[in-house]
């Protein structure tokens, strides 16, 4: 596909999804600038990245350490801002702390640590959202509902890191109803770990939607959706 071709294709995602938003938010009455996108751009070449950019996308969500430090290191000339939203391993952590300005995917403390511990002292605080299995499904990562607030309090203590929120994937469900459940049990988890203190801030953030049920997770307060395919389209 020619250069053109991709730049207008991407800026037709963005503007349909910046739409979405627009009328998801005004729908639950709230402020569509409340509402943050991550460019999701999994598998997708530094060349799409560059043309969301262009269009004004400025944060894009990376999954495969490998394949994010190549276009991280392919993308220096522009002030992109990174969010790793994969499942991390131990030994992944020192180049996630060096690279990326957010992490999503948190589920447990060792990980937090060793976050903390690798950020460069150079670097302002790493944002991190605590990945919560929301649906509890066996095969899903995140930490367990039950244990969210005490990981909160102890990842929020890290010097390393600037705890935000929550993130979640719930179980995949077209109906609308389904989708809004799982959502504002996040939000309400939110809501009890705020309350029950020992925070030095509120979260304030919560990462949940994506293509296909942004709408749902805006009405229950998403103020991160994560979208790849909505912009850039199908993976190959």
């Amino acid at each position: 596909m020619e250069a053109q071709t991709i730049m207008v294709a991407v800026v037709a995602g963005l503007q349909g999804v910046a739409d979405r938003i627009g009328i998801a938010a005004r729908a639950a009455q709230r402020d569509p600038g409340s509402v943050g996108l991550v460019a999701v751009s999994k598998t997708f070449p530094a060349s799409l990245i560059r043309a969301a950019f262009d269009a004004g996308q400025r944060d894009f969500g990376e999954n495969y350490l490998q394949e994010a430090l190549a276009k991280i290191e392919a993308l220096t000339d522009l002030p992109l801002i990174w969010h790793f939203i994969g499942p991390i391993q131990s030994n992944k952590t020192r180049a996630i702390a060096e690279n990326f300005a957010w992490v999503h995917s948190v589920d447990r403390l060792r990980i937090a640590e060793r976050l903390s511990d690798q950020r460069p002292p150079h670097l302002p605080p790493l944002a991190v959202c605590l990945q919560v299995n929301i649906s509890g499904e066996p095969s899903k990562s995140g930490a367990a509902v039950a244990d969210a607030a005490a990981l909160a309090v102890a990842v929020a203590a890290l010097p390393g890191l600037r705890l935000r929120g929550l993130m979640a994937m719930p179980a995949a469900t077209a109906d609308p109803n389904l989708q809004r459940a799982a959502f504002r049990r996040l939000r309400e988890l939110r809501d009890a770990v705020n309350a029950a203190g020992g925070l030095p801030t509120p979260l304030d953030t919560l990462s949940m939607g994506m293509s296909d049920d942004l709408e749902s997770a805006i009405a229950e307060g998403a103020t991160l959706v994560r979208v790849g395919r909505g912009i850039f389209g199908a993976r190959g």
